[in-house]
């Protein structure tokens, strides 16, 4: 199976999917071992909040099959659902952990309702910080 990570500074997951651009993408065993076979550094037309296809046009995460992610819009599930591409929404930080866990069928997934409970209740702004360098992300979750 392989899944994808929300991963802006590619050592963590981050949030944001919609907009995200850089995804770390692992295959994993029988056994449920991830192994990292790429990393995706999409330019800004191909984030998902500014990606529009033509027709039955492919986007570079196509080839994964889940996307693991912090944070993300129901926009974005919705849009991943219509590519056949599950979307998990995690507390996990560290990538391959949680694809470990995920493959074992023990990651601690987070309802959409707990995304935006954890927006809400953050202890700062997201204009408190400046996502714009794709090198940091959003270190908030």
């Amino acid at each position: 199976m392989k899944i994808a990570v929300t991963s802006q500074n590619f050592r963590t997951i981050t949030g944001h999917a919609g907009k995200g651009r850089r995804f770390l993408i692992y295959e994993t065993d029988a056994s449920g071992e991830p192994q990292e076979i790429t990393r995706l550094d999409l330019p800004k037309e191909y984030a998902f909040h500014d990606w529009h296809p033509v027709g039955e046009q492919t986007h570079p995460l196509d080839i994964a099959e889940v996307v693991i992610t912090a944070s993300c819009g129901q926009g974005f599930i919705q849009r991943l659902a219509q590519r056949n591409i599950k979307v998990v929404l995690t507390s996990e930080i560290d990538p391959i952990q949680a694809v470990r866990l995920f493959s074992r069928q023990e990651l601690p997934i987070l309802s959409a309702e707990e995304v935006e409970h954890h927006h809400a209740t953050h202890d700062h702004s997201h204009s408190d910080h400046d996502h714009s360098d794709p090198d940091e992300g959003c270190q908030c979750h």
